[in-house]
């Protein structure tokens, strides 16, 4: 029975296996032998690598039959074996993967350009493509994917044949662009994707192999402003290099998971690899993908219908001190503080106790930052606010706990005094030290929100009247460098549709996209509290702009602390850029959130307030 995988688009994002050619050449199977043919020879070793990648998360699984036409298959001597290869290609995959892992049969383009440009006759490319296909079909596959086309009038065709033989089969239509961005036929992507999804009958269309997860990031972007099926996104392990003789593919498991966190972002409905990518890489981009994708499709969550009248809700200004200041868009300063490893909060109530001498209106405390396990935030938030005196803005993100978690901490907070919020998504365990753990997100930030709003209207999760009211004061994050821009904007839109009183940005180091990003917003009439991140040094520089994500710094001010010569002239000169920079984006935000690096309180109150005593303490310190 072919598994539904229309109905699976829906749902969220599926992910694809790797390179089956990559991993063959690894287990000895060179280049001069006909990969395809190993479906009949090796069969053990070709279900053993569709095993590797359906345990390493692949949610779908591609037949090992990307060539196997009878063109490519003749330059082996293979031609009359064309059917027994596919049927083969097929069952395999269908033994391992079962009725649980969508099973696609993997079609390439034929090799010899068709009629009238070309010498292969169109009846030719017909029979040729439908001994494929009918092969495939027969052997059990759930959808037909042709992929890496460089020429589309060719894929459209190989699309039409495919419908011919079966109406109700899904088609995944995918093409590949070189270096300059062209199809090997001059068309630019965005030109090739409206042409699929106008002429072709097809469920997905989509890029893959090309040059790298960098590149093909650059191409989908160009291509989801122009359609509007889903778009599937399967880049190879970038270029291989050479080194004494050997080729090896640069792109890190590690490096594609983040490239499969954007496409994600940027709207990418099926992501997989292509060339030189691994079970390792796709284990580490599904880990990646797959937390964040739960919890954009979750939003859902939070529609309970309402069984009780909303109460009115406390006024802005009344619910805080921080509330007070965003109701009359005073300027405001927060500083970060990051709750502790271990047991021991005297060090952060210490630093605390600086900031409210020194007249910071409010604490910043992250809350498991890069998916860290630290002491408990609202534990942190509720002693400094109680031994220090100083209002602290406590984060509060979906990965760790369920709704009725969530409802239960977010009550609890606001009976010991926690007002101030700032609500996130969180990043997913896979980018802290926890690789085996799994998020829950049952929500994300705009349905987390929710929630809150709900909750100042007295009214709780399941649409149930509360006996009292709260009054948190509701921030959201917003990324003003976000790779797909309008979708970030977008979300700004729902946060502040969902009930958010304030945003808070993402690190700023460069004035006029950020600038730009604001005015985007300014309908909103939200304030805005900038992040600013001062640097301690060139390596703290390359780290940032290099392993966070969301973090974007120019190239000429990485120049800037790269000359530095002392850590105390780095440390100015970080100081330096913030100050510089805040004073460019001041007419845009209503206040400043500090995140000093290595905690250190000195360079914030530098940043703040650069008077020459809080100089010589960032010299000193």
């Amino acid at each position: 029975m072919r598994l539904d995988y229309r109905t699976r688009l829906k749902k969220g994002v599926i992910l694809f296996d790797g390179g089956m050619a990559t991993m063959l050449y690894s287990k000895g199977i060179f280049f001069n032998r006909c990969f395809e043919e190993v479906n009949l020879s090796q069969p053990k070793l070709v279900k053993e690598l569709h095993e590797e990648y359906i345990q390493a998360g692949a949610e779908a699984i591609e037949t090992n039959s990307f060539g196997a036409n009878r063109l490519k298959l003749a330059k082996y001597g293979l031609e009359e074996k064309t059917v027994a290869i596919n049927r083969a290609a097929a069952q395999l995959a269908c033994e391992v993967a079962g009725d649980r892992i969508f099973k696609a049969g993997s079609v390439g383009p034929l090799g010899i350009r068709l009629a009238p440009l070309g010498v292969l006759a169109r009846s030719q490319a017909e029979a040729i493509y439908q001994e494929q296909l009918a092969a495939l079909l027969e052997g059990g596959v759930d959808l037909i994917i042709f992929e890496t086309f460089t020429d589309i009038e060719e894929l459209l065709f190989a699309c039409e044949v495919c419908h011919r033989l079966d109406r109700d089969i899904p088609i995944q239509a995918q093409f590949t662009v070189g270096q300059d961005n062209l199809t090997a036929d001059g068309l630019a992507p965005e030109k090739a994707a409206q042409l699929l999804q106008a002429k072709a009958e097809i469920d997905v269309l989509g890029i893959n192999c090309s040059i790298g997860p960098a590149h093909s990031l650059e191409v989908l972007l160009k291509i989801r402003e122009h359609v509007t099926k889903p778009i599937a996104v399967m880049p190879n392990a970038g270029l291989p290099k050479e080194y004494e003789g050997r080729f090896f593919y640069l792109s890190s498991p590690e490096y594609m998971a983040e490239y499969a966190k954007q496409f994600l972002e940027a709207g990418a409905s099926v992501i997989g690899g292509c060339c030189g990518t691994t079970p390792q890489h796709i284990r580490e981009m599904g880990r990646m993908i797959k937390n964040f994708d739960h919890g954009r499709h979750s939003v859902k969550v939070i529609s309970q219908p309402l069984k009780a009248q909303a109460k009115a809700e406390i006024p802005l200004a009344q619910r805080s001190k921080l509330g007070e200041a965003l109701a009359r868009w005073s300027w405001i300063t927060s500083i970060e503080l990051v709750p502790p490893f271990g047991t021991d909060l005297g060090p952060t109530i210490a630093k605390a106790r600086q900031l409210k001498e020194a007249g910071v209106n409010v604490v910043n405390i992250p809350d498991g930052p890069r998916a860290s396990s630290r002491i408990s935030t609202m534990i942190t938030a509720i002693e400094i606010q109680r031994q220090a005196g100083i209002e602290a803005l406590m984060h509060y993100c979906c990965r760790d706990r369920n709704l009725i978690g969530m409802q239960s901490d977010l009550l609890g907070a606001y009976a010991v005094g926690l007002a101030n919020l700032l609500i996130i998504t969180g990043d997913p365990p896979k980018v802290g030290g926890y690789p085996e753990v799994t998020g829950v997100f049952d929500v994300d930030s705009i349905g987390l929100t929710t929630l809150v709003s709900r909750l100042n209207k007295g009214i709780d999760l399941g649409g149930n009247e509360l006996p009292h009211v709260t009054g948190f004061v509701k921030g959201v994050g917003a990324n003003p460098y976000a790779t797909a821009l309008d979708r970030e904007i977008d979300r700004v839109f729902r946060k502040a549709q969902a009930g958010a009183d304030f945003i808070i940005t993402q690190p700023v180091f460069e004035a006029a996209s950020f600038i730009s990003f604001i005015e985007k917003i300014a309908p909103l009439k939200l304030p805005v509290i900038a992040g600013i991140w001062p640097l301690a040094s060139y390596r703290n520089a390359s780290f940032l702009q290099n392993e966070v994500p969301g973090v974007v710094i120019p190239p000429a001010v990485i120049k800037r602390m790269e000359r530095c010569q002392t850590k105390e002239e780095a440390r100015l000169e970080g100081v330096l850029i913030a100050r510089t920079l805040i004073q460019e984006i001041k007419p845009y935000i209503c206040g400043v959130q500090v995140s000093p690096p290595f905690g250190r309180i000195p360079t914030a109150l530098a940043v703040i307030e650069p008077n020459e005593d809080n100089l010589t303490r960032l010299l000193n310190s």
